[in-house]
């Protein structure tokens, strides 16, 4: 479309031109603008419902370079969520591969357990979390397992061979019924035994049959020792209850003697005992007393190379106690609430004290008092490696602090020796288990 314009002025000439060519350039963008209109239009019958956008653009500027700026940011958007989903895809890949990986260390770790006895923990009263064996002995192979079985059959036959030594000079029918039946139960644990060396050459064991064997093996070890306790018994009628040693002649984890009678609440106490063993690295855990929340309350314990300590809150102070030379020593620790003061004595003389010992804490009462073994829980979690292996004998406690003199009567077997307040020694206070035999004791007339 043109539009001629009539001027008087021919000196406008010049501008009528410059305004008939702006007006036809006005009118190309025109064109243009409808022409954009349509092709949107039509786009529209492809995506379904679309709004427009508007979008200010600078009168100087191309308006196909202002679309290129404009569409940047979509661009760099586009490449983000690429790069997002590539990361999310290797991430993917990354966690099924640990899965396999788990899923191969589980089956791998599965067959292990389903073929090998655990090994026994070399930590000691601080273990690492899953390192202790608290089912299976010391021993790691079927031969040392019989070798400790055949020890204990040995102790039991001598001690019904004195038994009948003994029913020759004074015979009675009970002791001879008795024996009769103690003969045969040792037959047929003898039995067992080569029926286990038998089946262990063969090499037909099975992991499951060996741990039952080896319960009923304990299990009839027990009860033959407390038949033979009652028959040493009968026979010596007025033998005084206190007059008895603890043999612990192994290091397993079922021979243990348990206190009957739990301890009570102590802001002092004196502990003592008769010890003796020649067990090396570390004679154990002459006893140990646990509460519920702690298995460390008050334990005594020796193991590896480190001296012997006593743990009390499972706070821990060393003992200069020298006592695995197989000889007979007297050995008493003291303790206060106040301060956590400590004194250790062996032989009746002093060693060795100090303080700060779990101080202001007191003795809790409601636990379980085993003499042998460390507790790892209330009454159980026992640990072959930290077992006692030796002797023990007249152990009291008392709820205060002893004095020097008291002390030194009791090292040397004083008339005025006085017994515990809290615990005295005493056989019909104490339970015996997994083969840990009682045996006759004079303290201070069979020492070395």
């Amino acid at each position: 479309m043109r539009i001629s314009l009539n001027e008087k002025d021919k000196s406008d000439k010049g501008i009528e031109q410059e305004f008939k060519i702006e007006f036809i350039m006005e009118g190309m963008s025109w064109r243009l603008f409808l022409l954009s209109l349509v092709l949107l239009e039509g786009s529209t019958q492809d995506f379904g419902q679309t709004q427009f956008i508007c979008t200010s653009v600078p009168k100087d500027m191309d308006l196909c370079a202002a679309t290129m700026q404009n569409s940047g940011p979509a661009e760099d958007l586009k490449t983000t969520v690429m790069q997002l989903r590539e990361t999310v895809l290797q991430q993917k890949e990354i966690i099924m591969n640990q899965k396999e990986t788990i899923r191969e260390l589980t089956s791998k770790l599965t067959r292990c357990e389903s073929q090998n006895l655990p090994e026994p923990g070399v930590g000691g009263r601080r273990k690492e979390p899953g390192s202790k064996n608290t089912m299976g002995d010391v021993s790691r192979g079927p031969s040392d397992t019989l070798a400790q079985l055949g020890q204990t059959l040995q102790t039991l036959k001598q001690r019904l061979e004195n038994l009948e030594q003994y029913s020759r000079i004074n015979s009675t029918a009970q002791t001879n019924s008795l024996k009769d039946l103690l003969q045969n139960k040792i037959d047929d644990m003898e039995k067992q035994v080569l029926s286990r060396v038998n089946t262990l050459e063969e090499g037909k064991t099975g992991q499951r049959n060996e741990t039952d064997q080896r319960n009923r093996v304990e299990s009839t070890l027990t009860s033959i020792h407390h038949r033979i306790t009652d028959l040493e018994k009968s026979p010596k009628g007025n033998r005084p209850l206190d007059k008895f040693q603890l043999n612990f002649p192994l290091r397993t984890n079922y021979m243990y003697a348990k206190v009957k009678k739990s301890l009570p609440e102590m802001y002092a106490f004196t502990l003592c005992m008769w010890i003796k063993s020649s067990a090396s690295p570390g004679v154990g855990t002459p006893f140990s007393y646990a509460v519920p929340g702690q298995a460390n309350e008050l334990v005594l314990i020796e193991w590896g190379n480190n001296p012997m300590e006593i743990l009390i809150n499972d706070k821990v102070a060393k003992l200069p106690f020298q006592i695995n030379d197989d000889k007979w020593h007297h050995i008493c620790v003291t303790w206060t609430t106040r301060d956590g003061v400590w004194e250790a004595f062996q032989d009746g003389v002093l060693r060795g004290n100090g303080e700060n010992l779990a101080p202001y804490h007191p003795i809790k009462p409601d636990g379980v008092l085993v003499l042998g073994q460390e507790q790892d829980s209330l009454g159980g979690g026992f640990d072959a490696t930290q077992a006692f292996v030796g002797e023990l004998a007249n152990f009291n406690v008392w709820d205060r602090k002893l004095s020097t003199g008291e002390i030194y009567n009791l090292a040397t077997c004083n008339n005025r020796a006085q017994v515990g307040s809290v615990f005295a020694w005493s056989e019909a206070k104490i339970e015996v288990f997994g083969g840990t035999t009682k045996w006759p004791f004079e303290p201070c007339r069979q020492l070395n």
